[in-house]
């Protein structure tokens, strides 16, 4: 089930504020379980967590900083549709160039 571009602004805003710092304490609080290994692995371990996190939440950040894809006609995806082909119906035919 997909969510809405609403339902996934706040769970991005839920991961962001909430998870994030969590799972920063835990790598964190990992590695300061291990004795402190040397700094290359240090920087290993910390850059591969950095990414690592974020692969599962993908698809709830995917669009979140753009424009709200249904504001536009109420969240009506048919009325959006006849409105783009309606504004590229004629709008061509004066340029030279073009057919």
């Amino acid at each position: 089930m997909a969510l809405s571009y609403k339902a996934r602004r706040r769970w991005a805003l839920v991961i962001l504020l909430i998870g994030l710092p969590v799972y920063i304490v835990a790598a964190i609080s990992i590695l300061n379980w291990l004795d402190r290994p040397s700094m290359v692995v240090e920087l290993v371990v910390y850059v591969g967590l950095g990414l690592l996190w974020a692969l599962p939440f993908r698809a709830v950040f995917r669009g979140i900083g753009q424009a709200d894809p249904g504001a536009a006609t109420g969240g009506n995806p048919e009325a959006d549709l006849a409105a783009t082909q309606s504004d590229d119906s004629g709008a061509d035919q004066d340029r030279p160039g073009r057919t």
